[in-house]
């Protein structure tokens, strides 16, 4: 009976180690992109219809519909929608080089974890928190022997209107502890932001520490609609030509709503809406006219 007490305590400690380190002790591997988005819909043919056929991805095997970008990046659909009420975003997934150490990191700044990082469906290791405003936020790292890892460099079909998400943005309430969140403690710094006027700020680009895509924090907005959700809860696909990107979406009879057009941090742009009105905007990276509001960091 002894001994069997004085072990007890000891697992215990050893368990809860990563909780007790000071946050000195571990530090934060890299995170390098967006790795996937994750969205409800209501109707799984016509998603595909949308991702597969109007923006030309391959559909890989995985629960829902999964849509591969490039070997790191993925757009997924799940049919969970119940109401047009509903958020249509489920979380927003980053890629980083160690997601246990990263776990460790955010659990020694206080922020709630699970008791592990697991292998998901796709063999990858990854675990998921809480922003401060109650979003998912998931962080993956990516195997060499999981069924990603095994198909790399595949179900790249010419057809795909975009090579890269490189950018995903959310409706953000409290900007001060979203930044104490993904600024202070994830390292995420500040682009870019701009505004309706020259004076104000309703955008903000917070550029992931280790690479080049960005999370925006989409401000000021007010009891949204179902519809300004889906316009504010949305991914960017980077295209380096939009004439040439709008010429192939005409070509596939997409439903087009809106034309292209130069933006406040002016670049070319053309917003599109999935059938549950996701707005999927395709965005040339580079400004083609000086920025409004300030002035914009380069690429690394």
């Amino acid at each position: 009976m002894f001994r069997r007490r004085s072990i007890l305590p000891a697992l215990l400690a050893a368990a809860l180690a990563p909780a007790l380190l000071p946050q000195s002790a571990v530090q934060r591997p890299a995170i390098t992109g967006v790795a996937r988005i994750a969205l409800k819909t209501n109707d799984l043919a016509a998603a595909r219809r949308f991702y597969g056929h109007d923006l030309g991805f391959a559909e890989v095997p995985g629960p829902g519909a999964v849509f591969k970008v490039n070997d790191h990046q993925y757009i997924e659909l799940y049919p969970q929608l119940k109401s047009e009420d509903e958020d249509r975003l489920i979380n927003v997934a980053y890629e980083t080089t160690d997601a246990k150490q990263l776990r460790d990191y955010l659990a020694a700044h206080s922020i709630e974890v699970p008791a592990a990082v697991a292998k998901q469906w796709d063999g990858n290791l990854a675990f998921s928190v809480k922003d401060p405003e109650g979003r998912e936020i998931a962080f993956v790292q990516y195997l060499s022997d999981s069924q990603t890892g095994r198909q790399s460099g595949k179900s790249l079909p010419a057809t795909a209107i975009s090579a890269r998400i490189i950018h995903t943005g959310f409706i953000v309430q409290d900007r001060a502890a979203e930044d104490r969140f993904y600024r202070d403690i994830l390292g995420f710094e500040e682009m870019w932001h701009g505004g309706k006027t020259e004076d104000s700020v309703d955008w903000l680009d917070m550029r992931v520490p280790d690479g080049n895509d960005w999370l925006e924090y989409m401000l000021n907005v007010r009891n949204p609609t179902p519809k300004t959700r889906g316009v504010m809860n949305h991914l960017a696909l980077g295209v380096p030509n939009m004439e040439a990107a709008n010429q192939r979406l005409i070509d596939r009879a997409a439903t087009l709503t809106e034309k292209p057009k130069i933006g406040r941090d002016g670049k070319w742009q053309l917003n599109l809406y999935d059938p549950n009105l996701t707005r999927v905007e395709l965005m040339e990276p580079k400004p083609v006219q000086t920025p409004c509001c300030s002035p914009m960091k380069p690429p690394r």
